[in-house]
């Protein structure tokens, strides 16, 4: 019997990971706030995959106290870090490997516009959650990711992120390089801007986008980092000089 409850504990925990917004406080919609810890933008941004491949190398050279400047973001597939051994069902796993990192950008769990309702929430929820319990429990340095789909995910998507403070966005998927999506992409950006306004924002990817540079003219700080295939190229070329 006792064995059966902590079975049922377990599967209950996996799933609801309620000790990650232990103090936390939620909006309307049951999103949980997620402070800002990090005081300044980072230096370099990879993405957990990356950090993962670091962490093994340096583990196998004996560092075990290793720490890297670069903050770690998670603009890449989903399956990278949200499997079964992935952040959230295997959180202490991905701490470890976090810890020795400068601090993170909050999760991007999809939210792809065909996915069902509850499921966007979820993710929405999980965004925040991860971020609360990295940054306010484990006392690590976060930013806000910030995703949003079309006009009906405003209502919740920008939940629990503080206002007046850095944010971040990625644009190494569809938006806003794809042309057919950037009118959305540039509709929920203006309206981040009116909910949250940030005195600066983050990209992960391109911003050289009509978009952010009218966000520069009027003063909103812009931050892009090439993503990791831009790397991966213009390594490439260098070596080819």
């Amino acid at each position: 019997m006792y064995l059966l409850k902590a079975i049922r504990k377990f599967i209950k925990d996996v799933w609801w990971r309620p000790y990650m917004v232990e103090g936390a406080d939620f909006s309307a919609n049951d999103i949980p706030v997620c402070p800002t810890t990090a005081s300044e933008v980072p230096t370099d941004l990879i993405t957990y995959k990356e950090a993962k491949d670091i962490y093994k190398k340096e583990i196998r050279k004996g560092n075990k106290n290793f720490h890297h400047s670069a903050f770690v973001c998670f603009y890449e597939d989903d399956i990278n870090f949200d499997s079964i051994t992935g952040i959230w069902f295997y959180s202490s796993k991905a701490l470890k490997i976090l810890k020795h990192f400068e601090g993170i950008i909050t999760p991007d769990f999809s939210t792809y516009q065909d996915f069902p309702y509850p499921l966007k929430l979820w993710n929405t929820y999980r965004m925040r959650a991860f971020g609360f319990w990295f940054g306010t429990i484990c006392g690590g340095k976060v930013i806000n990711n910030v995703r949003w789909g079309t006009a009906e995910t405003y209502g919740y998507c920008f939940d629990g992120i503080p206002q007046n403070s850095v944010v971040a966005i990625g644009t190494v998927g569809g938006s806003p390089r794809r042309l057919n999506d950037r009118a959305r992409f540039e509709d929920g950006l203006k309206e981040m801007m009116t909910r949250l306004s940030p005195h600066t924002i983050i990209v992960y990817g391109s911003a050289a986008y009509k978009c952010f540079q009218e966000l520069k003219e009027q003063g909103i700080q812009i931050f892009a980092y090439p993503g990791r295939t831009t790397k991966v190229f213009a390594e490439r070329r260098k070596q080819n000089e």
